[in-house]
């Protein structure tokens, strides 16, 4: 009979200390990112710590105080628009990835608005919930970051822009105005003149972006382009209902882009009901790819991009802020056109 193995045996900061040649308690000042000891020797006990395969033990992490082993999500958006939103579905997968790596959990909440938010984050911060915090909806005059740097939380922003990282805080965002500029441009290329953007929240940076990208191209383009936005809340029914109204108009759009691929379909169904043939009367594009997109008939064309990448790479930063790395502006791909049945060439007026 074979002998039995003994378990193995996990280091500990006594073994680093010996391999290191420094004290115990110079190890966890440099592992704990405490001062006390010189970048010279956080530097060598670091590396030795990576050697042995060393690990920091989360109930002992927890038990001092010193992490939750745990993220925070919080979402100030209607509950009821989240559940069939394919970008935070897609999202959330990305970000579950790199925090499986690391052992990790997600505390995830979704509240009325951004106050609410805040409250949320002062209970984590003084109950010692969470290790840091993802950052959704960035504002114009957003509240979050300046409490977040008070409350000391590393934050990663997800979708700001390049400018918007304040000290401290991570930034990871896509070029919503370059997406909605290359969008312009080919619809402009198969004739289209009125061009109607029906939108998620206003206020929020990414929608004004997509606003302002669309006037800047109207006005590229000429007094012939007669472009304009109206904003909803996401919802099938908003969405519905702001397509009825703008194809209602003397003048109805001949090309409708739409901030979610929910938006799309509920448009795509309320234009199809008026009499709109797509793409025949109507061109319609989904700012989100989906297989929603591709369940309907028409398929609809789609600005897609790598959603779940995009919750992989935040979640790495937020990672790098936790390891005690600086705080960075990262760039994701731009969002790219896929053509597929609901667009085509603008009939002639």
């Amino acid at each position: 009979m074979p002998a039995r193995r003994s378990p193995a045996r996990r280091p500990t900061m006594k073994d680093i200390a010996r391999r290191a040649g420094v004290s115990e308690s110079a190890v966890s000042f440099a592992l704990n990112g405490r001062p006390g000891v010189s970048e010279v020797t956080r530097e060598r006990v670091r590396r030795v710590a990576e050697q042995l395969g060393w690990r920091p033990s989360t109930a002992a992490r927890q038990l001092s105080g010193e992490g939750a082993a745990t993220v925070g999500f919080v979402v100030a958006r209607p509950a009821d628009t989240l559940g069939v939103d394919s970008f935070f579905l897609q999202l959330i997968s990305g970000i579950q990835e790199v925090l499986a790596e690391r052992h990790l959990g997600l505390l995830f909440q979704v509240v009325e608005s951004v106050e609410d938010e805040c409250a949320v984050y002062r209970r984590w911060w003084a109950e010692h919930r969470v290790d840091g915090v993802l950052v959704v909806d960035p504002r114009a005059e957003d509240p979050r970051p300046d409490l977040l740097g008070e409350l000391g939380l590393p934050a990663v922003v997800i979708g700001g822009g390049p400018d918007s990282r304040q000290p401290g805080t991570s930034t990871v965002w896509a070029d919503d105005a370059g997406a909605m500029a290359s969008l312009v441009d080919r619809l402009y290329e198969l004739g289209h003149r009125r061009i109607v953007h029906v939108a998620g929240l206003p206020r929020l940076a990414h929608t004004e972006r997509r606003i302002r990208a669309l006037r800047t191209e109207a006005e590229r383009h000429g007094p012939q382009a007669r472009v304009h936005s109206v904003t909803t809340d996401y919802s099938d029914a908003e969405s519905a209902a702001a397509t009825r109204r703008v194809l209602g108009a003397a003048e109805p759009p001949t090309a409708l882009v739409y901030d979610n691929d929910v938006m799309a379909v509920a448009g795509l169904a309320a234009a199809t009901e008026l009499g709109f043939a797509v793409p025949a009367d109507l061109s319609v594009v989904s700012w989100e790819d989906s297989a929603l997109c591709r369940l309907v008939k028409p398929w609809l064309s789609a600005l897609s991009r790598d959603t779940v990448g995009f919750g992989r790479t935040a979640a790495g930063e937020l990672m790098a802020l936790l390891d005690g790395g600086p705080a960075r502006t990262v760039q994701v791909p731009v969002p790219r056109l896929i053509e597929r049945d609901s667009t085509g060439p603008a009939r002639p007026h």
